[in-house]
């Protein structure tokens, strides 16, 4: 079965707001096993919505939109589907009510604009919308089955898991299904990745291999189709045990098993605390690391010494040290972990200095300086990252993290 997405809203042509519906509706497309060969965005017209729909239903089974169906005038994405149908419109008077009485056991006076939402070409079905005012529709156009569903993600999950998915995989039950299994590396360019592993990504059909550059990390991903789950995985197994054979050490975990992930669960079986010291990365590691759940078991604090007072003041930088070596070095950020551990009471900090840019700072633009200290030593590395003030921001943060995993883990960098 191929199901097609299509999300509408001039905002996300302009970058206003990201498109994850995409994403979340194209993973939950592949784990029922579903063909999800288009993903299209369309601005708020009605013309080019109407072709979109159109054209989408004459090359997909379902058809999945997202966006369009509130209350004000840009919302124009039922009219689309009624021109698309060639099916006039027509107003639901129960609906209507459902909307006054919602309004009205909140307290609240109903704007007239909200019975734009009780609209809907002759032939649809309107589906319940737990979250909010503005139902789903459903229809078919042609041999076409039609989803319309809220923009806004907390309205659109619930109904796509609650209703869509189960709808659709109730109509087809041939479908098969479709697993990944996601290998995450560190510590290679993803063209010597894909060396490694040409001969695989060229003659793997069933499973195939993939790789995704992520924030200075490479995931290969292996993807089968097969007749059930663990039919995939038998097919994916013999790949993925020739991939971590070939890439060694290399691969650092898998699927979910993030580098903070893995981080926390190594510092809490050896019962170790773990802080940060950071300059140049503002606090990016610790809001990483505090992004996982559970966190607090390690974690307990961050120092965002971004100043040079607040280095030698919050972390006891001798004020010789860096007028010796300068803020960007590692006899620097080595005392920056030292003074955090002691002020944070962490076994384990790591520290982040450098230009990130635009201005030097006192060395090239790029150079970063990492220092970790444990309870069984100390190492700091200078670095030359790549890119804009935000990406060397973001692949230090990352750097930053596979160097404490190193030294906790006693594989302490060269």
């Amino acid at each position: 079965m191929i199901v097609e997405t299509l999300a509408v809203g001039t905002e996300l042509l302009l970058g206003q707001i990201v498109n994850s519906n995409a994403a979340e509706i194209g993973s939950r497309l592949a784990d029922a096993g579903f063909d999800h060969y288009h993903q299209t965005v369309v601005g708020d017209n009605i013309a080019r919505i109407t072709e979109a729909i159109t054209r989408a239903t004459t090359r997909a089974d379902a058809l999945i939109i997202t966006g369009g169906i509130g209350p004000t005038q840009d919302d124009i994405t039922r009219e689309a589907m009624s021109a698309a149908a060639e099916m006039p419109m027509e107003f639901s008077d129960d609906y209507a009510d459902h909307l006054r009485r919602w309004w009205e056991d909140r307290g609240r006076v109903m704007p007239e604009s909200n019975l734009r939402q009780a609209w809907y070409p002759v032939g649809a079905e309107m589906i319940p919308n737990p979250k909010g005012t503005a139902p789903g529709l459903r229809m078919r156009i042609g041999r076409c089955r039609v989803f319309a569903i809220p923009g806004v993600p907390a309205e659109m999950l619930p109904m796509v898991d609650g209703g869509i998915i189960p709808s659709l995989l109730a109509e087809h039950d041939d479908r098969g299904v479709v697993v990944s299994r996601v290998l995450r590396t560190w510590g290679e360019s993803e063209s010597r990745i894909d060396e490694l592993l040409s001969d695989l990504f060229t003659g793997s059909v069933n499973p195939t291999v993939a790789f995704l550059a992520s924030a200075a990390e490479i995931k290969v991903r292996l993807t089968a189709r097969a007749t059930d789950r663990e039919a995939a995985r038998t097919l994916i197994a013999p790949v993925e045990a020739e991939v971590r054979r070939r890439l060694g050490v290399r691969v650092f975990g898998a699927d979910e098993g993030t580098v903070e992930r893995i981080l926390l669960e190594m510092l809490e079986g050896r019962g170790w605390s773990m802080g940060t010291a950071e300059s140049a990365t503002g606090g990016m590691i610790a809001a990483a690391v505090t992004g996982v759940p559970g966190a607090s078991a390690s974690f307990v604090g961050s120092v965002v010494a971004y100043d040079r007072a607040v280095k030698e003041g919050a972390l006891g930088v001798p004020p010789g040290l860096i007028d010796a070596y300068g803020v960007v070095s590692e006899e620097v950020a080595l005392a920056m972990c030292e003074g955090a551990a002691l002020a944070l009471g962490a076994h384990v900090v790591v520290a982040t200095t450098g230009a990130a840019g635009p201005e030097p700072h006192g060395a090239p633009v790029g150079t970063m300086v990492i220092a970790v200290v444990t309870p069984e030593g100390a190492m700091a590395k200078t670095l030359r990252m790549p890119g804009d003030r935000e990406r060397v921001r973001t692949y230090t943060v990352t750097s930053a993290l596979h160097h404490m995993r190193l030294a906790v883990s006693g594989e302490w960098w060269s």
